[in-house]
């Protein structure tokens, strides 16, 4: 099930999972497992690739990292399919991506013996390209009536749909506003109006999408089995640059 009508779907460069995201989520609709398992699975593929990076095994740590991804995006669609959105998830996956990205750039920053101060800027920057194309992306789906768990603005906390429990929702959703608060505080700052303007092209969405967690995922991957580990940091802190070209272009276009 696509989140966006067929007109306004584009290439995301992010999400090259999700065919095999979908083959899981199908294979388990009918099973005892459910999306938290699946968010829970790919907690544990992202910390065994943090391990195959510190240990220098970077073909198992690529394999790992992009089985997350599809984890990643197999927790959303086992939602779908069952049809049990629930905020608990969906605060739950965001919180896990962002500890597991500070420890993947830890990692990193062990086997390249690079300034701490240095790969906290490339963090900085991997989260806030992630933040641009999740607003841009919440914001296109919210207009063609997309889920329900994922809101433009994430000012208060949201009342816990059927089969999760409040204080769940409440506890994951502070969590997610302390670990993510100033990031969407500097993306909002940056395009403020981002949600009155035009309808974002096609094209467009598919550049943003490089800065999906997906293909940052993918980066990295590509970088350490190609033996170019140390590049890994530094290409993070300059094409976070693209933010203002991309808010430039939408701004002066759309």
């Amino acid at each position: 099930m696509s989140k966006l009508p067929k007109e306004h779907q584009f290439i995301d460069l992010s999400d090259y999972g999700r065919p095999v995201a979908k083959f899981i989520a199908n294979s388990l609709k009918s099973s005892s497992f459910t999306p938290i398992h699946v968010t829970i699975a790919f907690i544990i593929s992202g910390f065994i690739a943090i391990y195959c990076i510190i240990i220098e095994y970077y073909w198992l740590a690529a394999f790992f990292l992009i089985f997350k991804s599809i984890l990643d995006a197999a927790d959303g669609e086992l939602a779908r399919v069952k049809q049990k959105p629930s905020y608990t998830g969906r605060y739950l996956d965001s919180v896990a991506d962002i500890i597991l990205n500070a420890l993947f750039i830890s990692a990193i920053w062990y086997i390249t013996n690079s300034s701490i101060w240095i790969c906290i800027l490339a963090f900085f920057g991997l989260q806030l390209q992630g933040t641009l194309y999740n607003y841009y992306y919440v914001i296109l789906r919210n207009r063609f009536n997309g889920d329900t768990t994922s809101r433009v603005f994430e000012d208060k906390t949201p009342i816990a749909l059927e089969g999760e429990k409040q204080q769940h929702v409440t506890l994951l959703f502070r969590l997610y506003k302390l670990l993510y608060g100033v990031f969407d505080h500097v993306i909002y700052t940056l395009d403020s109006n981002a949600d009155e303007g035009l309808i974002l092209p096609n094209w467009l969405m598919t550049c943003i999408s490089t800065f999906g967690l997906g293909f940052q995922l993918l980066i990295i991957s590509t970088l350490l089995v190609i033996g170019l580990k140390s590049v890994i940091i530094p290409f993070f802190i300059f094409y976070t640059l693209m933010i203002f070209i991309f808010i430039g272009i939408r701004k002066i276009f759309y």
